[in-house]
């Protein structure tokens, strides 16, 4: 049986990257989203390539789900050798027409979908008693804030906090958990923000991703793979020794 790396919100973006990037270092993948049509698909993709890979239909916010999402794919695959809680959702509204359904479901999702996958997580590689790894998607959001996404800073400030909380309390158990933060990467979810933040600022889209361009130090949006290769590192024998952290992926936006 394989290693087995669980990557939630595989079905597109950096979620699909990292599940290519990991089968690379010659980890079985359980692709998993709620997406009923792009998970199936990505997997198969996969398999095509020569790669171990099985899709599987989760709902991030559902603790259960989680879990038995866990348990499947160690028997369907081998035993886990790394979780990603990369699954999320973003909305943009300024912080007093913000709707009430709309913050409850993205906590749900990114905040409480993340400490789901860890307890779930945490409580396999205890039982197979050789460690782990957790890795958790954040955001330079929830490094510095930003206007008109309350509720997402929020959810990813909180993910930062439960990553160092995570990382002191399983160290013991050889598990590391850590966080990668991303700035602009071009994916579908950034294009449904730059279209209503386009919107809310009076501006073309074109003209809001050319204001964000001139925020990046290295002068290019981030793609995908950049994403996934910081996933890849957390997941190595390279970052062995790393735990806690919180790795911006921006571009040079930002600096802490």
């Amino acid at each position: 049986m394989s290693k087995t790396a669980i990557i939630t919100g595989a079905g597109q973006g950096i979620g699909e990257a990292a599940a290519y990037r990991l089968a690379q270092d010659g980890f079985a993948i359980a692709v998993a989203d709620i997406n009923e049509k792009t998970a199936p698909k990505v997997a198969q993709n996969l398999r095509k390539q020569g790669y171990q890979a099985q899709a599987y239909i989760v709902d991030v916010a559902d603790r259960d789900a989680v879990f038995d999402l866990v348990d499947q794919a160690v028997a369907d695959l081998g035993k886990l050798a790394v979780f990603v809680n990369n699954a999320g959702e973003a909305f943009i509204d300024p912080i007093i027409d913000s709707d009430l359904e709309q913050i409850s479901h993205l906590l749900d999702v990114n905040l409480k979908g993340t400490f789901w996958g860890i307890q779930a997580a945490a409580k396999r590689f205890k039982q197979q008693g050789n460690g782990g790894r957790i890795i958790n998607a954040a955001s330079l959001a929830g490094v510095e804030a930003s206007a008109l996404q309350s509720a997402y800073s929020a959810s990813k400030f909180g993910i930062r906090g439960l990553t160092q909380s995570a990382a002191k309390e399983l160290a013991a158990d050889q598990i590391t958990v850590n966080a990668y933060n991303p700035g602009i990467v071009r994916t579908p979810l950034r294009d449904a923000i730059d279209e209503k933040t386009s919107k809310l600022k009076g501006l073309s889209v074109a003209e809001q991703q050319a204001n964000c361009l001139t925020e990046i130090g290295l002068g290019r949006e981030g793609v995908p793979a950049d994403v996934a290769e910081v996933i890849a590192w957390f997941a190595s024998p390279s970052a062995a020794y790393i735990t806690g952290q919180s790795l911006l992926v921006d571009g040079g936006m930002k600096f802490h």
